[in-house]
């Protein structure tokens, strides 16, 4: 299973809380909701819509896992959301208790096995293991050389701080532009590639 990462992010590489005010308040960061104005239905969405085709299960970090797992059953009958609802959810938590997975289709992974488990995932056969938002959870996959894809929002704003996926631990790490797109609202959705060491 290739490992997708899709992340909203700004121009100085933030994705902390871009859905609303309070989704992730961490830090002190006051700024949640910032990608709104900038969403673009046919370019954004689309996006959204061709990995979550293309994928056979999702994986999330706790936090985000609980945002999602807050809003997305009640929509249905919205294809999105549907194919949202029914498809296979691991979530990546120490604290999560087995009672709390009230998201349907959700298996819980440890925070001391994750690492190891992920690994298998992605030594499976299958669709896309796609992420979204999860920033300590990427950071991580990053880091450990599991990410597939990443596939970048850029949005035209300047956050000023706040949470992004990438190590801070030094490393280079070389990725191919695969393609990109511009949205009519100035988003560039990038879609970049690890390059293989040779």
């Amino acid at each position: 299973m290739r490992i997708v990462v899709t992340e909203f992010m700004s121009l100085d590489g933030v994705v902390q809380a871009p859905g609303g005010p309070q989704e992730d308040t961490d830090g002190g960061f006051a700024h949640g909701g910032w990608s709104h104005p900038f969403f673009d239905p046919e370019v954004m969405g689309g996006t959204f819509d061709d990995a979550l085709t293309k994928a056979g299960a999702l994986l999330f970090g706790r936090r985000t896992w609980q945002t999602m797992a807050a809003a997305w059953p009640e929509r249905a009958g919205d294809p999105f959301a549907d194919r949202m609802n029914a498809i296979a959810k691991y979530v990546v938590s120490g604290t999560l208790g087995d009672d709390e997975l009230t998201w349907d289709n959700t298996t819980r992974i440890p925070g001391d096995e994750a690492v190891g488990r992920v690994r298998e995932l992605h030594a499976r056969d299958g669709d896309d293991l796609l992420v979204m938002g999860s920033p300590t959870l990427v950071r991580t996959l990053l880091r450990e050389g599991l990410v597939d894809e990443l596939r970048l929002m850029i949005e035209p704003v300047i956050l000023g701080g706040g949470k992004t996926i990438f190590p801070d631990d030094g490393v280079l790490r070389t990725l191919e532009l695969v393609s990109t797109v511009t949205s009519g609202t100035g988003v560039n959705v990038c879609t970049y590639r690890p390059v293989s060491e040779r």
